[in-house]
Parts: C-alpha cells; sequence; structure tokens
C-alpha cells in the first residue's frame, strides 16, 4: 500500500516476546534513518510506551555496540488493551504529540495485528517480523528463528552426551504453542528420534514403541523433540512413558525462555539489519501497511491483507524427512 506522504521522523517500537536480532533491528532503523536526514524516535516498552507517550530521541551512538546484545533495548511487553478503540486514539494522540510521521513495529503476529489497527487509522506503519517461531505468513524467515534453533541444537547435543553415558531417553520441549517450526528443524538437524507438533497429534503408543524399538537397536539414547503445544504433552507423555518397561531410562528437559536469549547469530543480525535498513526505505517510499519479508534472497514489501491472510503452515516435507532420517 502506497500513500502520499512526507516523513521526517520515524517512530520505532519492540513489541510482544522479545527476539534475538531485536536490537540489530534497532541499529539498522536508526542508523538508516539518520543516513536519510530523518529524526529516530525510540519507543519504549512497545504499545504501552506508544500510548503513554515514553518517547526519546536515538542517535548513532544510542544503537553502538548492541549488535551482539540480545532481547532489546527498547524493552518490550504485551498490551491487550491495545486492540480497543480507546487506547488506539490514546496512542494516535501520543504519536500525534511526538510529531512521528510514521512507525516501525518489530514483532510477532500480535504486534502486527496492532500496526494494522495503527494503519486503520491513517498512521503510516511498516512491519518488521521478529517470532522464533517462524509463524508468521509471508516471510520464508522471521528474526530469531535462526539464533533459538541454535540454542536449541547445542543443549539436545550437550542432552546427548549424558544420555549416551546414563543409557537415557530424553523428552526435550521447545517453544511452539501453535507452530512446530522449531522443535521439526531441531529434530531433524540433532538427530532426533522422534518430534512431536502441534500440527500432528500423535499416540502415546507410537512414542513407546520408537523409543523400545531405539533400545532394542542397540542404541545408547533415545532423544524425543517436543513442541510445547504437541499433543500428547511433555508430562502427559513422561507420566505414561515412565511406567512401561521401554529398556531407557526417562528424563524430562523443558528448554523454556532460555530459547529466547544469547547473542543474536550472524544470520540473524543480516536479516535484522536487511529487515531495518528496508523498513526506513519503504516508508520514505511512502509505503505503509505491509511487512518486511524474505523471499528466498530477496527482502520484499509483502501487504498487511497478505501477512493475515492465512496461517502459516509446517513445512510437511519436512516433517516427513525427519521421520525418515530417525529411522
Amino acid at each position: 500500500m502506497t500513500e502520499s506522504r512526507s516523513i521526517k521522523t520515524i517512530g520505532l517500537l519492540t513489541s510482544g516476546g522479545d527476539a534475538p536480532g531485536m536490537n540489530p533491528c534497532i541499529r539498522a532503523v536508526v542508523r538508516a534513518g539518520l543516513a536519510r536526514g530523518l529524526k529516530v524516535v525510540g519507543i519504549e516498552d512497545g504499545f504501552d510506551g506508544l500510548i503513554n507517550g515514553r518517547f526519546h530521541a536515538m542517535g548513532a551512538r544510542d544503537v553502538g555496540g548492541i549488535l551482539q546484545r540480545g532481547g532489546t533495548i527498547l524493552q518490550t511487553a504485551r498490551c491487550s488493551e491495545f486492540m480497543e478503540p480507546k487506547y488506539q486514539m490514546e496512542a494516535i494522540r501520543s504519536i500525534h504529540d511526538g510529531d512521528i510521521d510514521g512507525l516501525v513495529v518489530i514483532g510477532g503476529d500480535g504486534s502486527l495485528h496492532g500496526a494494522q489497527k495503527l494503519v486503520e487509522r491513517g498512521v503510516a506503519v511498516v512491519g518488521v517480523p521478529a517470532s522464533i517461531d517462524n509463524d508468521i505468513f509471508g516471510t520464508d524467515m522471521c528474526i530469531g528463528v535462526d539464533t533459538a534453533l541454535n540454542t536449541i541444537v547445542d543443549a539436545i547435543d550437550k542432552l546427548r552426551d549424558t544420555a549416551s553415558s546414563h543409557n537415557r531417553a530424553f523428552l526435550v520441549e521447545t517453544m511452539g504453542r501453535e507452530s512446530g517450526f522449531l522443535a521439526m528443524q531441531a529434530g531433524i538437524v540433532t538427530g532426533a528420534e522422534l518430534v512431536l507438533v502441534p500440527e500432528v497429534e500423535t499416540d502415546v503408543d507410537l512414542v513407546a514403541q520408537v523409543m523400545e524399538a531405539a533400545y532394542r537397536r542397540g542404541k545408547s539414547h533415545c532423544i524425543v523433540v517436543i513442541a510445547e503445544g504437541a499433543k500428547p504433552s511433555i508430562n502427559e507423555l513422561a507420566e505414561t512413558i515412565n511406567s512401561m518397561e521401554l529398556g531407557f531410562s526417562t528424563r524430562v528437559t523443558i528448554l523454556g525462555h532460555i530459547q529466547r536469549g544469547g547473542k543474536p547469530s550472524a544470520f540473524d543480525r543480516l536479516l535484522a539489519s536487511r529487515f531495518g535498513t528496508k523498513a526506513v526505505e519503504y516508508l520514505i517510499e511512502g509505503q505503509s501497511g505491509v511487512m518486511t519479508g524474505l523471499n528466498g534472497k530477496n527482502i520484499e514489501a509483502v501487504p498487511f491483507s497478505t501477512v493475515f491472510s492465512q496461517r502459516k503452515s509446517l513445512p510437511m516435507d519436512q516433517y516427513d524427512m525427519a521421520k525418515i532420517l530417525a529411522r
């Protein structure tokens, strides 16, 4: 969507769950904006900070030395009340009071829906997808996915060492309430015996069969990777499996929020830098209601209408591949 407007000041916020790479994106937006003669205003605490006018000007030195830092220097928060018209109007008042001509919103699905509400009220907004679940339609990859995946892989590699030493099976839970992308990818690259994802319900008996078969083949360990939204849940599995004689003793590891932290990988730093620079370009060009999206090797402007048109599906060919390679 292209509109004719003059952009002199850009507002920038991070919203929702943090993702490794948000800081490199902040850095890119600030420096790309300054390089084009724009003023860049940082908005603290996501949409809550937008509602309450917690703004501060950002210079090149304010974003120095943050490429390697996880999290977000602007802080982030979930703000469900922003979907109410009253708070949207308060945010617009703050935008006008701060002389902000356009916004860059870095975040996941909920953040982009919040951005769309502002677009509907006439605010120029470009979204940047940042979600370790990689669950946003319209982009091959989101900021944070690669780093989170590498964190999971490192953890599973270490668990495999101790599993082999003690002849154990490990049930490892990754993030992913609605998307099994991280679990599936981690299962493939760590050689897990089985992967459970929300998109495919799995019978407890199948999990038991896989574990028992691994033991009978002479394996010294068994790794089952489970997305947090999978059915059955990791706790249900552990309770049932521990009552069976499968050869392995079983342990549970829930990786939790460690997946959100850590230094962003080279891939995430580069992707975030490209997304942030493009977001500024799109605003200057007069585009609004679009998201930066990775399509192959190229960054493209993806309309919000396309982003929200469907749910991003799990690549089932890779899920099938995970099962084949685990045999």
